[in-house]
């Protein structure tokens, strides 16, 4: 009688891990719903370009140093216009003022600091929709140096001002290249699709055409290519019948 109790109990064990393990699986795996993740990509090219520059003035007088950076900024608004920027599209910021001074140094201990003068600079932003007429213009900028100013040109930055319609338009694709994807699998187990039960979008992705660049957790935004690559993921769960 010991022993049939025993075997019994330990039947009951095993029975009831099984039943358990049966229901995790069917927890983790819903019966009837398949979950496919689709794609969509397109190239275009940016339609809006913003570049940026400064020049600066030294003088140990701060007037005469305000006075040369004026006679810079005229010189270069004039020639960014006679290259055929629209003068709406050029922005001067505010003048930024630092007090340049030397260290002094006797035996390898610092006494004290000389004043050298005043650094006058003032940032030039240029955004335009003639992204050609502007890349050019960044090129040529060296220019200036031939007319006494000391411009110093950051590498241009692209955008497409489009963005918002051509992330629906991403949408559609990978939605349509899931639900593809998920009829041929309901065909091929034997079944048919049923209903969308959920539908997830995963990051929207800007990268340059064939830059090789990492894709980002977060969403990669490239700037720096004229031409670029938008690519989103969509994930849909769909019933099977």
């Amino acid at each position: 009688m010991k022993y049939l109790s025993a075997i019994i109990f330990a039947i009951a064990i095993v029975l009831a891990a099984w039943f358990l393990g049966e229901s995790y699986v069917s927890r983790a795996n819903p019966d009837g719903v398949i979950s496919v993740t689709g794609s969509g990509s397109e190239n275009f090219i940016s339609d809006l370009i913003v570049w940026e520059g400064s020049f600066s003035r030294m003088s140990p007088n701060l007037e005469q140093a305000y006075k040369d950076l004026n006679r810079d900024k005229e010189t270069v608004s004039k020639y960014l216009i006679e290259k055929g920027i629209d003068h709406e599209n050029i922005v001067f910021n505010s003048v930024q003022t630092t007090e340049q001074r030397e260290n002094q140094y006797q035996n390898g201990n610092y006494i004290g600091s000389i004043f050298q003068g005043y650094q006058l600079t003032q940032n030039v932003k240029i955004e335009s929709s003639e992204v050609e007429l502007a890349e050019s213009v960044a090129r040529e900028i060296t220019e200036l140096l031939n007319k006494g100013v000391q411009f110093n040109s950051t590498p241009p930055r692209y955008y497409y001002t489009k963005l918002a319609d051509l992330k629906i338009e991403m949408i559609s694709k990978a939605t349509e290249d899931a639900r593809l994807r998920a009829e041929r699998i309901a065909v091929n187990s034997g079944g048919n699709l049923g209903e969308l039960k959920n539908a997830n979008m995963g990051v929207f992705q800007i990268t340059g055409q064939n830059s090789g660049e990492d894709y980002s957790w977060s969403g990669a935004y490239n700037t720096a290519d004229k031409r670029k690559t938008a690519s989103i993921t969509m994930r849909l769960d769909y019933e099977i019948d």
